[in-house]
């Protein structure tokens, strides 16, 4: 038999990094509903928009309190079948619930009208939009890790991101000529973003705003869009050759001046964009850290320190061709005269199929026509979509639709055709994993004997099996040159021993 005693063990001393940095933690989707009350000179409702920038936000325990300003636009009829416009402004604040929002974080807060709709109360129209708000939380997030100690050590190089926020205003202008316009009833713009890359000192970002406006030309409504091409070129000093960045665009303000010369029939229209860019540029620092430990001499209490993240990697776009049949939320018939179609929109998402992954959605608008009986009015069309994804490793997207036409071929049915921007962003998770405390525990017992033998569990690699005979991997393979790992099934490991021998 094996003779066994325990040996004293002293405590063990241990090196210890913390690294700190900011990171994105959490992200998460929320809604609100801001409310728009017009007076009773809107007869008829025709077309009605609304969009919202936040103004700031901070996070508390469990929830991001954020205000905003809505600006509502209604297009409508009054009493004697004239157009109309109207628009306003209105101040909101709103909550969003989270259990993982503390005051520590930082909030970032992106709306989007996803809704709007429209109820008459006595003699007022009141609209209602129901804004998402994509949030994402960014914090300083700790990570301790052991670099060094009394114990055999198995050690490999973590990947720890690093966040750096950046933003700024920018501007995009353009000047277009069109045919000669009356009124310009409406006009609304979505950006998007073509691609992101980082330069020195730079986060750039370069996409596209869709103009699409809505006007009168002589007795009739006619509409018609512009893509006006931007970059927004974002100060970082974080920002580095061979980093990575991820950003967001939005019109915050337009202005359109149009100059008509009814002799020549043209309408110049100058366009003034402000831009709000809000930016990310990730960092990676290494470091090299303890993963896993144990003593020859004692039991060890492992701790281990977790950090995990993500980091994006690039952004790309597509184009894409839809039509189909469109669904309509009032009937039309043969009677009706299709006059203008404003206000495209679409959303999408992310879908897995057997075929692979799609982007699937829907493409809407609104469709003005005017009626047998002289009077105008407002059709909300819809398409949906589904097309393949021929990015690879892509996380998101986001979408707008351009160029939307639609006819009537078969009376009560629409046929819709539509350009479809696509934004994909691709997105790498990050782990990281790190012995991050050893206590000592229990000492162990020490063998007598001279040789041992061992049957250790198929599928072992040398760690494992160091760790489950309390002995270094230079010791075991000393003593096995001629293991192979992963050991196998019914593989023997011995373990030699130097004896002393007093007189």
């Amino acid at each position: 038999m094996e003779g066994k005693h325990y040996r004293e063990c002293d405590m063990i001393k241990t090196q210890t990094e913390t690294f700190r940095g900011y990171g994105k933690v959490r992200s998460f989707g929320a809604q609100t509903a801001v409310e728009c009350r017009f007076g009773g000179e809107v007869e008829t409702v025709l077309a009605v928009s609304a969009s919202a920038t936040a103004a700031e936000a901070e996070a508390d325990s469990g929830e991001v309190r954020y205000r905003g300003r809505a600006r509502f636009f209604i297009v409508y009829e009054d009493a004697d079948k004239k157009v109309c416009r109207a628009e306003k402004g209105v101040e909101f604040s709103a909550k969003a619930q989270d259990e993982g929002c503390c005051p520590a974080c930082t909030a970032r807060i992106c709306l989007t009208a996803e809704n709007i709709s429209v109820r008459r109360e006595g003699a007022s129209v009141y609209l209602t939009a129901l804004f998402g708000a994509e949030i994402e939380l960014f914090c300083e997030q700790v990570f301790p890790y052991l670099t060094d100690g009394e114990f055999v050590a198995k050690r490999e190089t973590v990947t720890l991101p690093i966040a750096h926020l950046c933003g700024g205003v920018t501007e995009a202008e353009d000047e277009f000529e069109t045919e000669a316009l009356g009124d310009i009833l409406l006009h609304a713009e979505t950006a998007g973003i073509s691609s992101v890359s980082v330069q020195e000192g730079v986060l750039l970002a370069e996409g596209e705003v869709n103009l699409c406006i809505l006007a009168t030309k002589e007795d009739r409504l006619v509409s018609f869009e512009r893509l006006i091409p931007f970059r927004a070129e974002i100060p970082c000093e974080a920002a580095l050759s061979g980093r990575t960045g991820e950003a967001h665009v939005s019109v915050s303000d337009a202005v359109l001046h149009a100059d008509s010369d009814e002799e020549a029939g043209k309408c110049r229209i100058a366009a003034e964009l402000t831009l709000l860019a809000e930016g990310c540029v990730y960092e990676e620092t290494a470091a090299d850290a303890v993963a896993d430990a144990f003593s020859t001499e004692c039991e060890l209490k492992l701790t281990f320190a977790e950090l995990a993240g993500s980091v994006a990697e690039e952004t790309v776009s597509a184009t894409e061709r839809i039509s189909g049949k469109a669904a309509l939320s009032a009937p039309v018939d043969f009677s009706d005269v299709f006059m203008a179609v404003t206000l495209q929109r679409a959303e999408a998402n992310l879908v897995s199929s057997p075929d692979g992954r799609r982007a699937e959605g829907v493409a809407a608008a609104t469709l003005l026509v005017l009626g047998a009986d002289g009077a105008h009015r407002g059709i909300e069309i819809s398409l949906p979509f589904s097309v393949p994804v021929r990015e690879e490793g892509v996380s998101e997207v986001s979408a707008f639709v351009c160029g939307m036409s639609a006819r009537q071929k078969q009376e009560g049915e629409i046929d819709a055709e539509a350009t479809l921007k696509l934004t994909y962003r691709r997105e790498r998770k990050t782990y990281a994993r790190a012995l991050s405390s050893a206590e000592e525990g229990e000492k162990l017992p020490v063998c007598d004997s001279a040789v041992s033998v061992c049957l250790p569990r198929a599928g072992d690699g040398l760690w494992e099996l160091s760790k489950s005979l309390k002995k270094s991997p230079e010791d075991v393979t000393a003593s096995n040159p001629d293991l192979v790992f992963p050991v196998k099934e019914g593989q023997r490991v011995i373990i030699y021993r130097k004896k002393s021998f007093g007189n």
